[in-house]
């Protein structure tokens, strides 16, 4: 046995079922072996390159309360679980969604202090997490990662869940306008995603956890956030090799654009706004009506796509909805709700009740996307294609 006097950050806590068995560890499991409370003393109990049998895993159970594995481990622990056959995949997307909360919080914290070194940790951590996802949802349509997220555990930050969601779904969206994606591409879909509301890192909590209705001055400083995030962005934006944050800045700066012209923060319209954050505010919009929380009740997802149907070439993008609406097979839109959300639907925020109303009828315009191909329609750099000249800034 090796002893080490290493702090609890310096860890993660792990599951009893979720160890590799039968095969060469990638990664050491610790105890904390100290009795006293608010006392660690952490002890290597088994190494790295040694195989483990159940009945090994048994005897950590009957003897020991947790095991842990070096936080400078856990990419080879989170890699060993996506690629094990015997976890399903449940398990892996809750381990996978416990390590992006604990990324996330280490910023959103309003009990630490907030430095730029903290925020390259949490972009290269969030950036690992994405990939991990994309493993797991490889063969995953729209609908069956809602029934992913509908089994998962849910926390009482709402940013958090929130985050992950959106995240999970722009993967999902992304590969169905675009199959065959590369992989970088689906890491800026999932990064775009996770990452969409961190300029909220410098907005009240007292605001971002308010579920009743905002006062304008409040929804004045929600309007902050994708700004606050572009500049955050810029102040780190260069920690993760390979990664085009310029793309990801433009996630965060356009989710709110909505696709008439009136969102914020830049009044941006149709194909000014980048693709990704046109699949973004999709998939922000669907996760904060369908997903259950303390606040409110959720809508179905025949009746939430109806509803969105009402905001398509306002709020959200036609061929993209289009394209949604497809893969989660609900083609027809026939649910038995005949309202709509007002443009002002923040799908960030948390909501005591849904504030639907009854619907504006709008006609709308026919063949929007005569001119864009489908075969190039996913294209993420395609600038001339999306007439993404218009840097946000």
């Amino acid at each position: 046995m090796e002893k080490e006097q290493l702090s609890r950050d310096s860890f993660f806590s792990v599951g009893f079922d979720l160890i590799t068995l039968e095969e060469n560890l990638t990664y050491d499991l610790y105890i904390n072996s100290s009795t006293r409370e608010n006392c660690e003393r952490f002890v290597r109990i088994f190494p790295k390159d040694g195989r483990l049998q159940q009945e090994d895993v048994e005897t950590f159970r009957d003897k020991y309360h947790q095991l842990y594995v070096l936080e400078s481990q856990r990419a080879e622990y989170l890699q060993s679980l996506v690629k094990n056959e015997n976890f399903s995949d449940i398990q892996k997307t809750e381990v996978i969604k416990d390590s992006a909360i604990g990324y996330l919080h280490k910023i959103f914290d309003p009990t630490k202090e907030f430095t730029t070194d903290i925020l390259g940790e949490t972009l290269v951590g969030c950036r690992d997490s994405v990939e991990y996802m994309i493993d797991v949802l490889e063969d995953y349509a729209i609908n069956e990662v809602q029934d992913l997220i509908g089994d998962l555990s849910f926390h009482d930050f709402y940013t958090y869940d929130h985050s992950i969601n959106v995240s999970m779904y722009c993967i999902s969206l992304f590969k169905a306008i675009k199959p065959g994606a590369k992989r970088e591409e689906l890491v800026l879909a999932g990064l775009g995603g996770l990452l969409h509301d961190l300029g909220k890192i410098k907005i009240p909590t007292t605001i971002i956890n308010n579920p009743g209705k905002l006062s304008d001055e409040d929804f004045d400083m929600i309007k902050k956030h994708p700004g606050f995030g572009g500049e955050l962005l810029d102040e780190k934006a260069h920690c993760c090799e390979g990664v085009d944050f310029e793309i990801i800045r433009r996630v965060i700066m356009e989710h709110h654009e909505n696709y008439n012209g009136t969102g914020y923060p830049l009044k941006m319209e149709g194909k000014d706004i980048h693709v990704l954050a046109r699949v973004c505010a999709i998939a922000d919009f669907f996760d904060a009506i369908t997903t259950k929380r303390s606040y409110h009740e959720v809508l179905s997802t025949e009746d939430a796509l109806a509803v969105m149907s009402k905001s398509v070439g306002r709020k959200i993008d036609p061929k993209i909805f289009e394209i949604f609406c497809e893969n989660v097979n609900q083609l027809g839109l026939q649910g038995k709700l005949r309202v709509e959300l007002p443009d002002s639907f923040d799908p960030c925020q948390p909501q005591n009740v849904l504030p639907l109303i009854a619907p504006n009828i709008k006609k709308q315009a026919e063949d929007i996307f005569k001119d864009e191909g489908q075969s190039e329609f996913g294209k993420v750099k395609g600038d001339s294609l999306f007439g993404n000249k218009k840097k946000a800034s």
